[in-house]
């Protein structure tokens, strides 16, 4: 890179791989996009100076780092305060005793296309939401149920854009702007896969489900317009998820049925009634258990696939961040990831012995 070359622009997650496969003392100098979620002053613990703690967000990550008091754009930074403004902040960026931090840096404000673009995510992300929304629209098109075809597809258009910009959840799994699309993409996947494997399944009615499953959270986890914050909001703890995308496929059935394919619909089998019903219960039963939210438990081959799979994308979720995130407190072994535990190393796919796998002093068993 030239001495006139631009920064090169990272997000936090990227920019945190990076600082870490650098040997000790060394930093790479580089340009932050983030947005402010917090500007605080605080004061030294002996009380002689005072510092701005910056809490930063983007798509995927979180960063915090401190001001002091004799930065050049410290009155600059105050006026921030109470605000939550897009910022690249440009320095030299090293993995210090406290995570990521920055040396010899100043910010500035983004443009509005640099907004609307980190909105979107980093490339990679953006690739990755946007292949799995198309192909979340292929497994509706493909659909053969029409009524469950005809539901799947009116969500889509008219809820699209709120689902793009919900998260799976809060914390633990896909805990990101558009991570239930992610979630639900390789959850359709895997369903796909497990019901060729079980033909006796009703391979639209399990797929449909897995759209649904977690379609209130566009209204208990749905992140803001033009920002990274994910609001609480009051139908989200008043009601929760569950009965929320109860009630969303009801109002979107009724709709439905009673529009001009309600003659045809009424002469199918099985019937209306009965396909509604057995979709609610995938809705209602997806969490497993009474005690995990659930209001009743599966009580069909689909409700307990679905469960099952739900599970199982939110457990490798897990362990992907958690190895990308959680520090390894010994050789293959990493720190606590919640709520798994400690987690360790994976075996790998087969290839070339590596000397740095060796397990020195490894009593037999």
């Amino acid at each position: 890179m030239s001495e006139n070359s631009p920064p090169e622009a990272h997000g936090i997650s990227s920019l945190q791989k990076r600082s870490q496969e650098l040997p000790p003392q060394a930093s790479v100098h580089a340009s932050l996009w983030a947005q402010v979620a917090a500007l605080a002053e605080r004061e030294s613990r002996d009380g002689r100076k005072v510092f701005l703690r910056w809490e930063l967000r983007d798509a995927t990550s979180e960063l915090s780092f401190t001001m002091w008091d004799d930065h050049a754009q410290w009155g600059e930074a105050k006026s921030l305060i109470g605000q939550t403004p897009f910022v690249k902040i440009t320095g030299d960026w090293s993995t210090g005793n406290y995570g990521l931090e920055p040396r010899n840096w100043l910010f500035a404000p983004m443009s509005p296309e640099e907004e609307a673009e980190i909105l979107e995510g980093d490339p990679e992300l953006r690739a990755r939401q946007a292949a799995d929304y198309a192909q979340i629209e292929a497994f509706v098109a493909a659909f053969t149920e029409p009524r469950l075809k005809a539901l799947s597809e009116l969500f889509l258009e008219r809820f699209g854009s709120k689902f793009r910009r919900t998260g799976a959840a809060r914390t633990y799994h896909h805990a990101r702007r558009g991570g239930l699309v992610e979630h639900v993409a390789q959850m359709m996947r895997t369903a796909a896969a497990v019901a060729v494997v079980y033909p006796e399944l009703h391979a639209d009615l399990v797929l449909a489900g897995v759209l649904f499953h977690d379609c209130g959270k566009l209204w208990e986890n749905r992140y803001s317009r033009s920002g990274f914050e994910m609001p609480y909001r009051e139908a989200g703890e008043l009601i929760g998820h569950i009965p929320m995308g109860m009630e969303l496929v009801n109002a979107l059935w009724r709709e439905l049925t009673a529009g001009e394919q309600a003659e045809a619909w009424a002469k199918l089998e099985p019937s209306n009634e009965k396909v509604r019903l057995h979709l609610l219960h995938l809705i209602a039963s997806h969490h497993g258990e009474l005690a995990f939210g659930s209001p009743v438990q599966p009580k069909t081959p689909e409700a307990q696939l679905l469960h099952y799979v739900d599970n199982i994308d939110a457990k490798m979720e897990m362990f992907r961040g958690g190895y990308e995130r959680v520090a390894e407190i010994a050789p293959g072994v990493h720190d606590i990831v919640r709520p798994i535990g400690r987690i360790v190393k994976p075996l790998g796919r087969p290839g070339l012995k590596d000397a740095s796998d060796e397990i020195e002093d490894e009593p037999n068993v």
